[in-house]
């Protein structure tokens, strides 16, 4: 497959940066929100970081699409398209938690060749990109090997009310590892690429989040599909799992499918 352009890289680096030190003056400030139809938060916060995220790509891009989980797609049928989540965590960004991410993917032809999670209140970010391999803070990282559920360590989407139809999928997976843990956010998929986590399993997302994690984890030496096992491009929404290693992966796969 073919590399990705340093300078696409560059250019989702320094969109991050200025989304990043956006949120960062608005942490524990008080931020406005309001509540969409489901209860999901957006923020005044996010808002002004997509604005930014999305005002860098069409000064150096100004033929790529953009998708957006603020303000909606511009060109989605582009050859290149963005897709940006410049606030995931919005809850825990509101309560002053640190876990909050901007999310930055690029798809090419429906194939996603490039993503960026940036954790800024941590000074964390992992980067995957084809051709480069995956980093942390600039420095190389890959998955490491574990085949057994049994010795396995996963972040894992909830607890949470929002998580309660999850439960019949994911209630076999509690006993069969040896810790889950829970509140990671999207950190848990850079955790996986960076070997500190073996899987991660995460509730229904859209591809404004998908388009940044399936770089970094597969570029990382990793693999990410849907909880049936299959691949996913640029036009999939749902859950996730991410492994550092194929056999837990299958193993995890075929523990899912007892729940369905």
């Amino acid at each position: 497959m073919p590399a990705v352009s340093r300078d696409l890289i560059d250019l989702a680096c320094r969109a991050a940066d200025e989304a990043g030190a956006i949120l960062m003056r608005h942490w524990r400030g008080g931020v406005g929100m309001e509540l969409e139809p489901d209860g999901s938060p957006v923020t005044e916060a996010g808002r002004e970081a997509g604005e930014a995220i999305r005002a860098a790509i069409a000064a150096a891009r100004p033929d790529h699409g953009v998708l957006g989980a603020e303000f909606g797609a511009d060109r989605p049928d582009a050859e290149w398209l963005w897709s940006i989540d410049p606030l995931d965590g919005a809850r825990s960004f509101l309560h002053g938690r640190a876990s909050f991410a901007t999310l930055i993917g690029i798809a090419h032809r429906g194939r996603y060749v490039l993503g960026v999670i940036d954790v800024p209140a941590l000074g964390e970010r992992w980067i995957g990109a084809d051709g480069h391999g995956a980093t942390h803070n600039g420095a190389p990282v890959a998955t490491r090997p574990c085949a057994s559920l049994v010795e396995a360590v996963a972040g894992s989407v909830g607890p949470d009310w929002a998580d309660e139809e999850d439960d019949p999928l994911l209630a076999p997976t509690r006993d069969a590892m040896r810790w889950q843990l829970f509140g990671l956010e999207a950190t848990m998929h850079g955790l996986v690429a960076s070997g500190a986590l073996d899987l991660a399993i995460d509730g229904a997302l859209d591809p404004t989040d998908i388009a940044a994690i399936e770089p970094v984890v597969r570029n990382a030496g990793g693999l990410l599909t849907d909880t049936a096992g299959n691949p996913v491009d640029a036009g999939y929404a749902g859950r996730i799992v991410s492994a550092g290693d194929a056999a837990a992966h299958g193993a995890l796969i075929a523990l899912l499918g007892q729940g369905r």
